[in-house]
């Protein structure tokens, strides 16, 4: 099915890898634009470098910092510019602290806090005057199913996620009718998880080692995800042929859903 996105433009942010990287991709074989971001500029184009581009799209990238209001103003702007339009953004900048409460630092709060929160308003507040000029204007937030089943040994990110998806609903109210929309993630194969299984010290190969774990944390389907998989969901969101959907989340875990 034609998702309609040729010829558009999408800004993802954290774009270098996992994700970010698929979710690029993905919009550029389809013929869309695409804005991408990271801190690492080399990192950055040598993994969209070689990605096939269908139908003339293009790529706009530019190493930035989603915590520095300024740099990103600079960097969706520029974007806009380059691109001729802006019709979607992907929030996907993020990380994971492993932590108990009782381990986690007041500054560790706060940034936890900042990079789930001001990441996304940041972008938003910058790409808003540009999305209000597109015809099927969408925003997805990457957000993960700890906003609604926190793991204690994740407290302070688990925290973080929720108010993200608390603030994803509010956005999606506030600025109808650009869509917002979030894709929340279970567990998902990346560099993370491969520097995890190298250094446990197992014998056990990484499939048998990641299902193991997949088991422990009750996925129905039995494996991480690919960061291929959450791109789909993310670029059908993105979709215009997702126009009557707006502050929903969509969880991509595996059948992973202890919550009520």
């Amino acid at each position: 099915m034609d998702l309609g996105l040729a010829g558009r433009a999408y800004a993802v942010t954290g774009a270098s890898s996992g994700v970010g990287l698929a979710t690029a991709a993905l919009l550029l074989a389809d013929g869309a634009h695409v804005a991408a971001c990271a801190r690492d500029a080399d990192r950055l184009a040598a993994a969209l470098d070689p990605l096939p581009r269908a139908g003339g799209a293009r790529v706009h990238a530019r190493a930035c910092d989603v915590l520095d209001a300024d740099a990103v103003a600079a960097f969706v702007d520029g974007a806009a510019a380059d691109l001729g339009r802006l019709d979607g953004v992907v929030n996907n900048a993020g990380r994971s602290l492993m932590a108990p409460v009782a381990a986690t630092t007041p500054e560790q709060w706060r940034a936890e806090l900042d990079l789930k929160i001001f990441s996304v308003l940041h972008t938003v507040r910058a790409a808003e005057p540009h999305l209000r000029r597109s015809d099927a204007p969408a925003i997805v937030n990457v957000n993960a199913i700890l906003a609604r089943q926190p793991e204690p040994r994740l407290a302070a990110t688990s925290a973080a996620r929720a108010a993200l998806l608390n603030l994803s609903r509010t956005l999606a109210a506030d600025l109808a009718p650009i869509r917002v929309n979030s894709v929340c993630l279970g567990l998902i194969d990346t560099g993370q998880w491969r520097r995890r299984y190298e250094s446990s010290g197992t014998d056990a190969s990484y499939e048998e080692w990641s299902a193991g774990i997949a088991a422990e944390r009750g996925i129905a389907l039995g494996r991480f995800g690919r960061a291929e998989e959450v791109a789909h969901a993310i670029v059908a969101l993105l979709s215009p042929r997702a126009s009557y959907i707006t502050g929903s989340s969509l969880d991509v875990g595996g059948g992973v859903a202890r919550y009520a």
